[in-house]
C-alpha cells in the first residue's frame, strides 16, 4: 500500500481476543484521526475493537498519555484489556515493573507481573444514578427498572448498572449465556433513553461465590471476545448483589480475567496481552503497512 506522510508504529496486540490496535504517537505533536480510525477499523487486517493511542506526558513520572477510540470512531473512556497491551508494548521497550498512565478518566497505575500477566487497575466504581449516567433517578442502582421483551414474560430484565470508566449494565440470567441474542439486543439496550452516553451490555451467569460467565456488546464496538469493564462491572455489582465475594474469576469468550475489588475500592484486573504483528500507519488517513507476524 502506498504510504502518506507522515507514518507513526503500531502494533496489532489482542486482549483475551478483545482486538487492539496500540497507536504509538510519541513522535509526533499530532493526534490519531476520527476517520483514521474508522478507516483501520474497517480494514479486516486492522480490525479493532479499541484503538489505544498513547503520546508523550509532560509529567516524567507518567509513561504515557492515552487516549480511546471504538471502531465507530467514537471515544471511550476505559479499556482494560487494551491498556494491558499498552503496558506489554512499553515493557518490550523499557522492561520494568510499574507504569502510571493519563488515561480519559485520570491516572491508571499498570504493573507487568513477573508471571507476565498484567494488573490494570481500573479505578473506583461508581453506581450513583447520575455518576453512570442514568437519564433520571433510580434509589437502587442493583437493578434498574428496564426489560427487553414482553412486559408479562421478559427476555432480560432489572439490571445492575455502574460506571467502571464508561457505562455499564449487566443483565443477570441463570441459564446458559450464549442462549440470548446479543447481537440483536444489544445495539438496543445499548441505545435505550435511560443511557445519555449509551452503555456496555452485558449478560451475566454466576457459577459461584467466585466465577462469573459474562458475553458483552460493547458500546461502539459491539459484540466482543473480551471486555475488560464490563468484567469489572460484573464483579462489582454481583458483590453488590451479595453472589459474591469481593474478588472472582470472571470468564469472558476469549479467556479469564482474575478481578479484584479490594479494601481501598479500587478494581484490579489481571491477564494477558497478544501480540498479532506490527507496522506504521498515517494517523490522518489509516493508510497502513505490515512489518512482522509473530511474536514480539
Amino acid at each position: 500500500m502506498r504510504m502518506s506522510e507522515p507514518t507513526v508504529p503500531f502494533l496489532k496486540m489482542n486482549g483475551l481476543g478483545n482486538k487492539i490496535i496500540v497507536a504509538d504517537m510519541r513522535s509526533l505533536d499530532c493526534w490519531v484521526e476520527s476517520q483514521a480510525a474508522i478507516a483501520l477499523a474497517g480494514n479486516d487486517d486492522t480490525h479493532f475493537d479499541q484503538l489505544m493511542e498513547i503520546s508523550s506526558a509532560k509529567d516524567e513520572r507518567i509513561d504515557a498519555n492515552i487516549r480511546i477510540f471504538n471502531s465507530d470512531g467514537s471515544s471511550a473512556e476505559a479499556c482494560g484489556n487494551g491498556m494491558r497491551c499498552v503496558v506489554s508494548y512499553l515493557n518490550q521497550e523499557t522492561p520494568k515493573a510499574d507504569y502510571l498512565f493519563n488515561g480519559p478518566v485520570g491516572l491508571l497505575p499498570a504493573k507487568f507481573e513477573n508471571d507476565g500477566q498484567i494488573t490494570v487497575d481500573m479505578g473506583a466504581p461508581r453506581f450513583e444514578w447520575q455518576d453512570i449516567p442514568l437519564k433520571e433517578e433510580f434509589a437502587d442502582t442493583t437493578g434498574i427498572e428496564l426489560q427487553i421483551g414482553p412486559i408479562d414474560n421478559p427476555v432480560l430484565h432489572t439490571p445492575s448498572v455502574a460506571n467502571i470508566g464508561n457505562p455499564q449494565a449487566v443483565f443477570w440470567v441463570e441459564d446458559d449465556i450464549w442462549q440470548y441474542d446479543l447481537e440483536r439486543f444489544g445495539p438496543l439496550l445499548e441505545n435505550h433513553p435511560v443511557f445519555p452516553e449509551r452503555a456496555n451490555i452485558t449478560i451475566a451467569r454466576v457459577m459461584s461465590p467466585e466465577h462469573i460467565f459474562i458475553r458483552t456488546w460493547e458500546r461502539g464496538a459491539g459484540i466482543t471476545q473480551a471486555c475488560g469493564s464490563a468484567a469489572c462491572a460484573s464483579l462489582v455489582c454481583a458483590n453488590r448483589k451479595e453472589l459474591t465475594g469481593r474478588s472472582a474469576t470472571v470468564s469472558v469468550p476469549g479467556g479469564d480475567l482474575n478481578i479484584t475489588w479490594n479494601d481501598q475500592n479500587r478494581i484490579l484486573m489481571t491477564g494477558p496481552a497478544e501480540f498479532e504483528f506490527s507496522g506504521m500507519l498515517d494517523p490522518k488517513t489509516g493508510e497502513f503497512s505490515r512489518q512482522s507476524v509473530g511474536a514480539a
